[in-house]
């Protein structure tokens, strides 16, 4: 697992030192095909495009000032068809297309890994890791979270981690059933929305 800048780090304090804030809630996002045009592998930056909506999403959860993280599974570097740092790069090149539109980056979180290249991890969804590893790091209450994919396997990863899981769509979502309880909709803006009301 292999976290990629973003700002609002506030760890949880280890041993018994009081925090300074509770533990806040937070938004995770699926990256290809919730965020995302999903091509297969995306890593190169000409061929990232946002979908309809997306940037509006993450603009929404900024100006709520509720905390979001991208985890995203990028087996493609187990399959050696591009490098771990290629992802680096392309989660740079993100920040800063966020940044020219006045959108804080949210950090990056990606599972590098595929059980039949590597064997198995915890951070591959469905798996949970990379939203612990998140709550961690930024001091998140999972329990009052959401976890927003086009997958089952997004959905029974935020589930994994205690989240409330939303299904777009978009991508995979047109041909996914989700688990009982989950959130649906249409994309990833209107998952925003459905969220901040929840969140108000």
């Amino acid at each position: 697992m292999h976290p990629t800048g973003g700002g609002g780090g506030r760890p949880c304090p280890d041993g018994g030192a009081a925090p300074a804030a509770p533990p806040r809630p937070a938004v995770f996002l699926d990256r290809d095909g919730t965020l995302n045009w999903d091509r297969g592998y995306t890593w190169r930056w000409e061929d990232f495009e946002w979908m309809p909506g997306a940037l509006e999403a993450l603009a929404l959860f900024r100006d709520r000032g509720i905390f979001t993280a991208i985890v995203t599974n990028q087996a493609g570097v187990s399959r050696g068809l591009y490098r771990d740092e290629d992802v680096h790069e392309l989660h740079r090149r993100v920040a800063a297309d966020l940044a020219r539109a006045g959108i804080p980056s949210p950090p990056f979180y990606h599972c590098p890994h595929h059980p039949d290249f590597t064997g198995p991890c915890g951070c591959r969804k469905p798996s949970p890791g990379m939203l612990l590893a998140a709550a961690r790091e930024h001091c998140l209450d999972l329990s009052r979270s959401f976890m927003v994919g086009d997958k089952l396997s997004d959905l029974e990863a935020g589930l994994a981690a205690g989240c409330r899981p939303v299904l777009v769509r978009t991508g995979y979502g047109s041909a996914t059933s989700p688990p009982e309880g989950t959130l649906e909709a249409p994309d990833v803006l209107a998952a925003a929305r459905l969220i901040a009301d929840l969140w108000a």
